[in-house]
C-alpha cells in the first residue's frame, strides 16, 4: 500500500473550534474535569463526521401538511463500541447525540514493556452483525488496539465499521490501514510521531489517565 492510499481512509477535521479546545486537551495544566468535559465536545463537533457515514432507510410519514418520504435508522441501529477505557469519553458524547445507538465496550490494556495490546473484556449488543459500527478510543499510536477491536469485530460478522479517535499519529494510521483498509479514521489531529515508549508527540499524554485523573 502505497502513502497516499492508506491516507485515504483518512478524515483529519480542520475546523477552528476543533483546534482550540485540542489546545485546551493538550495543556499539561488543564485539570481532570476540564479534560472530561472538553473531551465531550469536542467528540461532539466531531459527531458531523462521523455520523455521515451512518446508513438508513426510507420511510413515509405525514406532516401536519401532507405525507412525505423521509428516513430512519434501519431496525438493528447502530452500535457505538467503546476501546476501554478512554474511550467511554468520546462514546458518551456520540450516545448523548444518538441515544438510539446501542453501546459495546471492548476492553484492551497495553503491555508497558512490549507495548502490544492484551485483551480482557467484551461486551457487545446482541445481533451486532447486522450493526454499523463506531469504535471510539481518542488515541490511535501504534494502532495495536484499534487492530485487535476491529479483527474482533469482524470475526462476529461486523461488515461495516468507522473508526473516531482525538488523535493519531503516522505510524498508527500506517498499521491500521495496512490491516483494515476498508474503514475510515476519523481523527481531530495527526501529530508527528511515537516516541521510544510509543507516545504520541506532541500528543496529549495518558487519555485515560487524564480523563480520571488516576
Amino acid at each position: 500500500m502505497t502513502r497516499a492510499a492508506e491516507f485515504e481512509m483518512l478524515e483529519v477535521l480542520c475546523h477552528p473550534v476543533i483546534d482550540v479546545k485540542m489546545a485546551k486537551l493538550r495543556d499539561k495544566d488543564t485539570p481532570s474535569q476540564d479534560f472530561r468535559r472538553i473531551l465531550f465536545e469536542l467528540a461532539g463537533l466531531m459527531s458531523a463526521s462521523v455520523f455521515r457515514h451512518i446508513k438508513t432507510v426510507s420511510i413515509e410519514i405525514e406532516t401536519p401538511l401532507e405525507p412525505i418520504t423521509a428516513v430512519a435508522l434501519p431496525v438493528h441501529v447502530p452500535c457505538i463500541v467503546s476501546i476501554l477505557r478512554a474511550g467511554n469519553g468520546m462514546a458518551d458524547a456520540l450516545s448523548a447525540l444518538l441515544p438510539e445507538a446501542a453501546i459495546g465496550h471492548m476492553g484492551l490494556q497495553r503491555d508497558p514493556d512490549t507495548h502490544n495490546p492484551e485483551y480482557y473484556y467484551e461486551k457487545l449488543p446482541p445481533e451486532i452483525k447486522a450493526r454499523q459500527v463506531i469504535m471510539t478510543d481518542p488515541m490511535l499510536a501504534t494502532g495495536g488496539s484499534a487492530i485487535m477491536t476491529a479483527d474482533r469485530l469482524k470475526s462476529r460478522g461486523v461488515t461495516d465499521i468507522v473508526f473516531c479517535c482525538l488523535v493519531a499519529a503516522p505510524e498508527g494510521v500506517h498499521a491500521f490501514t495496512t490491516a483494515h483498509p476498508d474503514i475510515p479514521i476519523i481523527t481531530a489531529a495527526l501529530d508527528r510521531e511515537l516516541n521510544e515508549n510509543c507516545y504520541i508527540l506532541p500528543g496529549l499524554g495518558d487519555a485515560g489517565d487524564r480523563i480520571y485523573n488516576t
